[in-house]
């Protein structure tokens, strides 16, 4: 085989087999929803990762949360009953959704609020601090289609910010009479001895 045939076979191989980069997309911090899929078929890599359904490719969702404030990312199953999913933020572990049984593909979720509603279903609730995040994750355990696991699911994550909140005026002025309100004690105490 010729040299130049060769080097052009590895570059195919190796173009197959390197891993696809992830699509980042940007999450609102509005409370919507923002479905993923896992398909180990559909996969670019076939494995059990969110990808992005139309082309396979692997998916984060990407957003800051900005000093002054606290994020509150949930992360829901709603394929099947029975998922459960591994977090991660930057590819290092994060978290990772709540324990179910391990259920079968006829327990089909309507839509993500039923799902979250549903404690059949896997869920997380994650309070954020300040800094930036790249959520993404993969199945930790699949429902089972005749004993064999499925390995495909659809989920969502949103994502709601909110002020941390500044210590109230009223504890702060009620706070301040009692220290002025001890130190005339003090005063009165010292004058009569």
């Amino acid at each position: 085989m010729n040299k130049k045939l060769m080097a052009a076979a590895l570059a195919a191989v190796a173009a197959f087999a390197a891993p696809a980069q992830a699509s980042p997309i940007a999450l609102a911090a509005d409370g919507a929803w923002n479905g993923f899929t896992v398909d180990n078929l559909a996969a670019a890599d076939f494995g059990t990762g969110w990808i992005d359904f139309a082309d396979g490719s692997p998916l984060s969702f990407t957003f800051t949360v900005g000093a002054g404030q606290r994020g509150l990312l949930t992360v829901v199953d709603a394929g099947f009953a029975g998922d459960t999913f591994s977090i991660t933020n930057f590819g290092a572990a994060f978290g990772a959704t709540s324990s179910v049984p391990v259920g079968s593909i006829a327990a089909l979720a309507k839509d993500f609020d039923a799902a979250f509603a549903d404690p059949a279903y896997s869920r997380g609730v994650f309070t954020l601090q300040a800094g930036s995040y790249a959520i993404s994750g993969s199945l930790l355990q699949s429902v089972l289609d005749g004993g064999v696991a499925l390995d495909s699911t659809e989920g969502a994550v949103r994502l709601s910010l909110s002020a941390i909140p500044e210590p109230s005026n009223p504890a702060l002025l009620l706070g301040g009479l009692g220290a002025l309100a001890l130190v005339a004690r003090r005063r009165r105490s010292d004058a009569t001895a």
